[in-house]
């Protein structure tokens, strides 16, 4: 069985972003491997150590840069990897998910990939669109927020989170898409041998423009603003002085 991971290049998840000129400022800040992509990175190369997966190649649409967020799933245990070079933005507001989709479809027909893992959503977008539509192209079923996947290379069983807490969906015969939630596992830190071995592992790169898809936005982002700050907080003398506050001043407790 052969896996097909997406990784993503986005903002640290500890970096308090700053809004310039309508837009997220991206200059001289740090960037990560996406934390729900890493966790698909995980289960892919769990899956290998199983004995289950015969190969898994990570693959990120990005600028030259994203190179480094590569490199972070080779030393995690991926194969090998597959960067496609573009230099729009892809926090939605200049790639956005269906050409992202379109981009994932040509590579999995050409790796002939039996099953495609992603994370659930992007940390910049918060999307999580490029999943089902990508299932969606290629006629494939899929199952989304994954808290725990067990497979035989074959069929798949998977437990996936909804509001109400979670519910257990057999795909009888793969291929598949599958998404990946924060619960399915605890990504592993890589080690300094195997981030060394990452530098001399192979990482074919393609030209996004060169592959004749539509990369043209379907939307158009108006506005980006910062969130209002947030009120002084207030200290209270004992429980029912809060329980005053929050029935007759916040409004909600009855």
């Amino acid at each position: 069985m052969k896996i097909l991971v997406g990784v993503k290049r986005v903002v640290d998840y500890a970096v308090k972003v700053r809004v310039q000129n309508n837009t997220v400022d991206l200059k001289n800040i740090k960037m990560s491997l996406n934390p729900f992509c890493e966790i698909a990175v995980e289960e892919a190369v769990r899956l290998k150590e199983q004995k289950v997966a015969d190969e898994v190649v990570a693959m990120t649409i990005g600028p030259k840069q994203a190179t480094e967020t590569l490199r972070t799933a080779l030393a995690m245990g991926a194969d090998r990897a597959i960067h496609i070079m573009t230099d729009l933005r892809t926090d939605y507001m200049e790639l956005q998910p269906f050409a992202v989709s379109q981009i994932f479809q040509k590579i999995v027909e050409e790796e002939k990939s039996d099953l495609v893992l992603l994370g659930k959503q992007g940390i910049d977008s918060d999307c999580g669109q490029t999943g089902p539509m990508l299932a969606g192209l290629l006629d494939w079923p899929q199952i989304t927020f994954a808290a725990n996947i067990e497979t035989d290379g074959t069929s798949m069983t998977v437990e996936r989170e909804t509001d109400s807490g979670t519910e257990t969906i057999k795909i009888p015969q793969l291929p598949a898409v599958v998404t990946c939630d924060l619960r399915l596992n605890e990504p592993r830190y890589a080690t300094l041998p195997n981030i060394m071995k990452a530098k001399k592992k192979k990482v074919d790169t393609r030209v996004a423009e060169d592959m004749g898809i539509d990369l043209s936005p379907r939307n158009q982002v108006l506005e980006v603003f910062e969130p209002a700050p947030r009120k002084e907080g207030i200290m209270v003398e004992d429980i029912d002085s809060l329980i005053d506050k929050l029935k007759n001043e916040a409004g909600v407790i009855a």
